[in-house]
């Protein structure tokens, strides 16, 4: 099994939907739910990202084959997301293609089901993450390589829906300096990896560039 590519994709998927985060934005738009209620979204934001991943997952290259897309295109644009993203992080913003604008975010508290849309979509599974998972999909070519990407995402998955299982009792103990520090050190993280993306896209594309 691909250790290496395990390891890559948690980071990625780590730094990129970063529980740290959005454990305060589902505090806010739970906090005036009934307990049962709040169990109700967190299922519901699971499911959403769960279906979300495997979707991209399995039928990520698929999709872009019925638009015509090539896979490095795919890449390069994918890595350019994710790098915007991580700039974003590091500049201590939350970027609009996850957190939505101004505009949407007024309207987050008056959804039917705050778990899907706006925690499951596009808060955790926004278009960066779906990207990442693509492109992480694209590299799996062997069997070692798909085991290393399965593993990888759904160790991911279960930390995610047990962090945000655990929410309240984490959500207690964050102080915006330690959301601070964690939103930048996940941006340096984001950053390399969307440089290693580019990077990747650039030399398909270009096979002579560095000549």
């Amino acid at each position: 099994m691909d250790f290496t590519l395990t390891a890559k994709l948690f980071a990625a998927l780590f730094a990129i939907m970063n529980p740290l985060s959005t454990i305060p934005v589902f505090l806010a738009l739970t906090a005036d739910l009934t307990p049962a209620q709040r169990r109700g979204a967190l299922i519901a934001m699971i499911l959403t990202v769960t279906a979300g991943a495997l979707v991209c997952a399995l039928a990520g290259h698929a999709v872009l084959s019925m638009f015509g897309i090539d896979v490095s295109h795919f890449r390069l644009a994918g890595g350019l997301i994710v790098l915007m993203i991580a700039l974003s992080m590091l500049s201590g913003d939350d970027h609009t293609s996850h957190q939505g604008t101004e505009a949407e975010q007024q309207h987050f508290e008056t959804v039917a089901n705050v778990g899907v849309y706006p925690l499951g979509l596009p808060i955790a599974m926004g278009p960066g993450t779906m990207a990442t998972l693509i492109v992480f999909a694209q590299e799996a070519r062997t069997p070692e390589s798909l085991a290393g990407y399965y593993v990888g995402l759904f160790g991911y998955l279960v930390f995610f829906a047990a962090a945000m299982a655990l929410a309240p009792v984490i959500g207690g103990k964050l102080s915006p300096t330690a959301l601070s520090i964690s939103k930048r050190l996940m941006g340096i993280i984001l950053a390399a990896i969307a440089m290693e993306m580019i990077t990747g896209a650039l030399g398909s594309v270009f096979p002579n560039w560095r000549s």
